[in-house]
């Protein structure tokens, strides 16, 4: 029987972060905290690609772009969705989770979702560094350990 984990360094490789500039007062900090935890884990500042889009809806193309132009070893998504009083968080956040996935799953390259989605601007303070933590560090984390994983696995890349 094998077992398998993902150790939590960057080993040197390029990694991405596609972040929406909508809700920014959340995403700015989202993206301060997956900085800080990349930091943490070995990554140099030139290793770090970060990609700014319009909003959460913009995510899987800019993830797919840093991985094939950018060659890019995995990819960070920060958004936030707040819901409004009309079904268009739903289509908003669902395509973004949709779209992410399948960059995964298309490239072999690991693809965090850290895009929050929450019903009030408070919730979404509370975890983007407030008392919930901060998901744009805990997405960093993630995307470090299955690309340790995939590594220790037997591929660099997934494929």
């Amino acid at each position: 029987m094998s077992e398998f984990s993902g150790r939590s360094h960057t080993g040197g490789q390029r990694v991405g972060i596609a972040v929406s500039r909508f809700n920014d007062l959340i995403t700015e900090r989202l993206l301060a905290g997956a900085r800080s935890c990349l930091m943490e884990h070995g990554a140099a500042v030139a290793d770090v690609d970060v990609a700014w889009v319009p909003g959460a809806w913009e995510l899987p193309l800019a993830a797919q772009h840093l991985i094939g132009r950018r060659n890019c070893a995995a990819v960070i998504a920060l958004g936030c969705v707040i819901r409004g009083d009309t079904p268009h968080f739903d289509f908003v956040a669902g395509a973004a989770a949709t779209g992410l996935m399948r960059v995964s799953l298309d490239t072999g390259v690991p693809v965090a979702f850290g895009v929050l989605t929450t019903d009030t601007m408070e919730q979404a303070l509370a975890r983007a560094g407030g008392k919930a933590g901060n998901k744009g560090w805990e997405s960093a984390l993630a995307v470090l350990e299955q690309l340790g994983l995939l590594e220790s696995l037997g591929s660099s890349n997934g494929a």
